[in-house]
């Protein structure tokens, strides 16, 4: 059970984001720069590198919303997914994936774990700066969003048909593309406690992730 009055109907951050639409649209800004818009890693990559950092903070609800993306992004290739989760070093993805993953898992366990022969390791494989900083920023990013779904107890669906179902919206449209693509006219209006009076936000078009 949430710690707070949360929507019912809306699990993970999805109720986190109607409770508070302040901070909805910047944190699904960052999601949508760093795994969705143009990168020369590939959207799947990324939404990998969420996912294992997830799995690794044990935050159910992210690791596998993020897993059914990163399939979606592969064709439907969950056995990919599970294998990162599993082991990374052993999974059917990229040597510079890899060496990515490596320096992603040091960040979720503080980042002062990233060590000279980690960012080597990358550099060897492939990796330019900038991946190697947004694979630090994902990772971090990814701690926060976790702790955040987690510390305020939000529930999580068990069935993976809902996740893969919006993971083909978020892999088709993107992290903002539901917000853009919904008019008020075929949408439920949803209130924010936090300011005691509706602030326009539409129930249907919340962040899918």
């Amino acid at each position: 059970m949430p710690h707070i009055s949360l929507q019912e109907d809306l699990p993970g951050i999805r109720g986190l984001f109607a409770f508070r639409p302040e901070t909805s649209k910047p944190l699904c800004e960052l999601a949508e720069v760093l795994l969705q818009a143009p990168s020369s890693l590939s959207q799947a990559d990324r939404e990998l590198i969420a996912m294992y950092v997830s799995s690794q903070n044990d935050c159910y609800y992210c690791q596998t919303s993020h897993g059914a993306i990163a399939a979606q992004h592969l064709g439907g290739d969950e056995e990919t997914v599970a294998q990162v989760k599993r082991d990374f070093e052993e999974a059917r993805v990229s040597d510079k994936l890899k060496a990515l993953l490596a320096i992603a898992g040091k960040v979720q366990r503080g980042g002062k774990n990233v060590l000279v022969g980690d960012v080597a390791r990358a550099r060897q494989h492939g990796a330019t700066d900038l991946e190697i900083h947004d694979t630090v920023l994902i990772a971090a990013a990814f701690c926060m969003y976790n702790r955040y779904v987690d510390g305020l107890a939000t529930w999580a669906p068990s069935d993976p048909a809902g996740y893969r179902e919006r993971a083909g919206a978020v892999a088709r449209d993107g992290y903002l593309g539901v917000l853009l693509g919904v008019t008020a006219a075929e949408s439920k209006i949803v209130g924010s406690p936090s300011s005691g009076k509706s602030e326009g936000l539409v129930k249907s078009s919340l962040p899918k992730f």
